[in-house]
């Protein structure tokens, strides 16, 4: 017999000699219990349960010994196995308990995660926001060629009215139609309202309305952020038809900004890895392996020149691995300047929504629409933005230094 096999027989021994050394107490000096008082801690009527489970026999127990390593004598074999399905009962009913209570999406905890130490402040103490004052240059002939254009240059060809927002929602669907049977990038493509929303905001901008960098550009979103109306699955097959009626909070800002929602963007199921219910999305550059996860979507759509820019998540890296793979820019932005409300939640404490673009500046044009506090998440907190794009390099390495 093992050590291990040893040990536990040990322990098993030496527990039945101190239950039976505990009956052995005469009742006068046994500590007294109301039956009628459940143990402390325990649901109401704990244990009170049908019987649950498969049934068993002494074989199942005989073969579950070999994995664990561990032998019992016959008629204990014979005792669990009888005993199996009432033992059960009461584990089966702590564990679904809670699962009675229905709780919806958008309830956020009760308190709030606030990382910033007692005495300190986050973030800069001015807000500057100075886009490029770069000339974009003319526009390219080739559709390609806009179709992998930033989204700084984009913006500034649609604010001149040099380039449409429909004819670039409509390269960018021809390109999707060509390319995301291979990269499996998109679980739902929103063509009609994209062409709705081009329309409305070339005539917004030719009638003088222009509400920013962002006006006209074609975007995708990470399939958990909610979007009313139009499928949100999680990128699993449990959720594969589950509309919401509601726009979570960073749709609704990209929606006031003028953006044109384009595509929902593929997930690793739950938000983990980079594999759906529609296959795996795969790295543009590479075929043969995957686009990372999770936002394994807008990783590969933005790097393939399928939308002008994306919005992921991350809880852990699933922003910043998959922009690493793709080669694309990933902004994780500080816990708590994008609101979560209407996002899938994976862990309250950590996740965070962020752009992933072409460029740096682009991920700073999209953090300026997204960013700022809102009712439905308790962590999210107003935060300005420094941010001067014609600032030189020694300006900005002398900030650096002298804030940390």
């Amino acid at each position: 017999m093992s050590q291990s096999s040893q040990s536990r027989r040990d322990f098993i021994a030496t527990t039945s000699i101190g239950l039976l050394g505990a009956a052995a107490i005469p009742a006068e000096q046994a500590p007294t219990q109301n039956p009628s008082e459940p143990t402390a801690g325990a649901p109401p009527a704990f244990g009170g349960g049908p019987a649950f489970g498969p049934e068993v026999s002494t074989n199942t127990f005989a073969e579950a010994e070999k994995l664990v390593q561990f032998d019992l004598r016959p008629e204990e074999r014979t005792m669990a196995a009888e005993s199996w399905r009432r033992t059960l009962a009461s584990v089966y009913e702590l564990r679904v308990g809670p699962r009675k209570v229905t709780i919806e999406s958008p309830v956020a905890p009760y308190s709030q995660w606030n990382p910033i130490l007692p005495g300190h402040k986050a973030g800069p103490a001015h807000e500057t926001f100075l886009r490029s004052k770069t000339d974009p240059g003319p526009l390219p002939d080739k559709e390609d060629d806009l179709a992998f254009a930033t989204l700084t240059k984009l913006s500034r060809w649609i604010e001149s009215r040099k380039l449409t927002s429909e004819r670039l929602t409509q390269i960018y669907l021809k390109r999707i139609e060509r390319f995301d049977p291979k990269l499996r990038c998109i679980i739902t493509l929103t063509k009609d309202l994209a062409l709705a929303q081009a329309k409305q905001a070339d005539a917004e901008i030719a009638a003088g309305k222009y509400r920013g960098p962002l006006h006209g550009i074609p975007w995708g979103g990470k399939d958990l952020l909610d979007t009313a109306g139009i499928r949100t699955t999680y990128g699993a097959e449990p959720f594969r038809d589950r509309v919401p009626a509601a726009d979570a909070a960073v749709v609704k800002r990209l929606h006031d900004a003028g953006a044109v929602l384009l595509a929902k963007l593929s997930l690793g199921a739950l938000a983990l890895n980079d594999i759906w219910f529609g296959g795996q999305t795969m790295n543009p550059w590479l075929l043969e392996e995957g686009a990372s996860g999770s936002s394994a979507g807008p990783g590969a759509a933005t790097a393939a020149g399928l939308v002008g820019f994306a919005i992921g998540s991350e809880t852990g890296g699933s922003i910043v691995s998959p922009a690493m793979r793709c080669g694309i820019t990933g902004l994780r932005p500080t816990f708590g300047r994008v609101p979560r409300t209407g996002a899938m939640t994976l862990c309250w404490s950590l996740d965070k929504l962020g752009p992933m673009t072409r460029s740096v500046e682009d991920a700073i044009l999209v953090l300026r629409a997204i960013s700022g506090p809102d009712a439905g998440d308790l962590s999210s907190v107003p935060s300005k933005l420094d941010f001067d794009a014609n600032a030189s390099i020694k300006i900005c390495a002398s900030a650096i230094f002298r804030n940390g």
